[in-house]
């Protein structure tokens, strides 16, 4: 497949954020080689811990992690939704450039991340880490694809999008492995998600390699049931229909707050299980998002959820602790990305990228050792579904939605309010034009790719929106 390069803007912009990185940080990270656990949850909204604002329920595992090192407060995903912003979480570039990136979500189609392409795991595991995935997969199903296949010595979780936290199961087929095998085992899915991670963590203190852990929770996606609801997860069964697992009906505010502060307690169990086996001081920890919250999130102060590029629909929670190197209680501005994270992380443990497959992302460890100030940056975004379409260029956003097109100044107006288009056309059409540009570098979009939205019938407060997509399939 061809190698599908920036536009020339945007390879000046990485190549000079890139000298800005002083050499000093790489070396410094990378004296000894730090133990790395990636905390991911599935669909929570910027604002839904209580270190950043949420108020009804309270999450002091995952605040414990931002009291002792750093929140960033302009972290995006690469995509409003999870199978694409996996793809550049593990690729550490633009989903864009591959078909499973495409897809938004992964549905039935046979495509995945190619077992060939150089991931984090693999590149770590390269230079002596002992890596392993717990929980959600989501970027291809076997033979072709799956964990082990991408650089993982071990996973134990599930490869599709998410399971009923009890019988495991999705659109009525199980789907709990022990690597590449099936396997079924009783209890609420967060719950055993934790309790594997403690376990591996058991067997990695017994070595002496460091370890890449990456703990993706299912939580708190739907199906919207907390760890009392046997009830709810009963009746899901019974419904009629594949679908019921998407939930529609079901759920409430009190039940978002069970599952989300479920996850934050298997957390806390999991950064306890680290104290105790003596690997906390030398272990990075990392908590965030795969995209913006869905429909009992909140993400304050913008608008949008997930499958929308209104900020709500991008903005995510991102936090890292790294003791003895990131300041306790330190709240950084730099605008990032999911994808910066393999470049990061790379640097931490002294490792090379593929110079075939060279990041989108960029390096963050000057900011987080050095106090480094922040780096302009330009990001770009596309979703098939509504046929959206977003750039970021400093404080500024182009934002496309159908054929409504806008300009907002997303520091000032986080809520995205005021469209300064008409008041700005140089402005709109330079950052028009960067979108444009970034798109010509990408592979084109597939209209035969899943794509998923909400309508009015859904979600009330989207009415007027009639259907979930609106790019025809082939021979439609």
């Amino acid at each position: 497949m061809p190698d599908f390069r920036f536009s020339r803007r945007a390879l000046l912009a990485s190549t000079t954020a890139a000298m800005l990185l002083p050499a000093v940080a790489r070396t410094e990270a990378a004296t000894v080689q730090p133990n790395i656990l990636f905390i991911m949850a599935d669909d929570l909204g910027f604002a839904d811990l209580s270190c950043y604002g949420r108020t009804d329920y309270h999450t002091p595992a995952i605040d414990s992690l931002a009291a002792a090192g750093m929140r960033f407060t302009q972290a995006y995903a690469n995509s409003a939704v999870c199978s694409a912003t996996r793809v550049g979480l593990i690729t550490g570039r633009y989903q864009n450039r591959l078909p499973i990136g495409l897809e938004e979500p992964l549905g039935t189609r046979d495509v995945g991340l190619p077992p060939s392409h150089p991931t984090l795991p693999s590149l770590l595991r390269k230079a002596g880490y002992r890596t392993a995935l717990i929980g959600k997969w989501h970027m291809g199903a076997l033979p072709k694809y799956g964990p082990l296949q991408s650089g993982y010595d071990h996973f134990w979780g599930f490869r599709g999008g998410g399971l009923d936290y009890f019988d495991h199961s999705f659109m009525g087929k199980p789907d709990l492995w022990d690597d590449d095998r099936p396997i079924g085992r009783p209890g609420y899915l967060t719950d055993l998600i934790g309790d594997q991670a403690i376990a591996t963590l058991g067997d990695y203190a017994l070595g002496s390699r460091p370890f890449f852990m990456s703990l993706h929770f299912n939580a708190p996606h739907w199906p919207w049931e907390g760890p009392d609801d046997q009830a709810e997860a009963r009746r899901l069964a019974s419904s009629t229909g594949h679908f019921a697992v998407f939930d529609t009906d079901g759920g409430s505010q009190k039940t978002y707050a069970a599952m989300v502060t479920r996850m934050d307690m298997q957390i806390g169990r999991v950064l306890d299980a680290l104290d105790r086996h003596g690997l906390a001081h030398n272990t990075i920890v990392i908590f965030t998002s795969d995209n913006g919250g869905e429909r009992y999130s909140n993400t304050w102060p913008f608008t949008g959820k997930k499958t929308e590029l209104l900020e709500g629909g991008l903005r995510i929670p991102a936090i890292i602790r790294w003791p003895g190197r990131v300041a306790s209680g330190s709240v950084n501005e730099q605008v990032t990305i999911s994808m910066d994270w393999m470049p990061t992380l790379l640097a931490a443990g002294g490792v090379t990228p593929d110079p075939a497959f060279p990041p989108d992302g960029i390096d963050l460890t000057p900011i987080l050792l050095h106090h480094a100030r922040p780096v302009p940056r330009t990001l770009c975004w596309r979703y098939l579904n509504l046929s959206q379409e977003a750039c970021r260029d400093g404080d500024w956003k182009y934002l496309k939605i159908l054929d409504n097109t806008f300009l907002f100044n997303v520091v000032d107006d986080p809520l995205e309010r005021a469209n300064l288009k008409d008041r700005e056309p140089a402005r709109y059409a330079r950052l028009r034009g960067e979108y444009r540009a970034w798109d010509a570098s990408m592979l084109p979009l597939d209209p035969s790719a899943s794509t998923s939205g909400f309508t009015g019938k859904q979600v009330a407060d989207h009415f007027g929106i009639v259907d979930a997509r609106t790019t025809a399939r082939p021979n439609d």
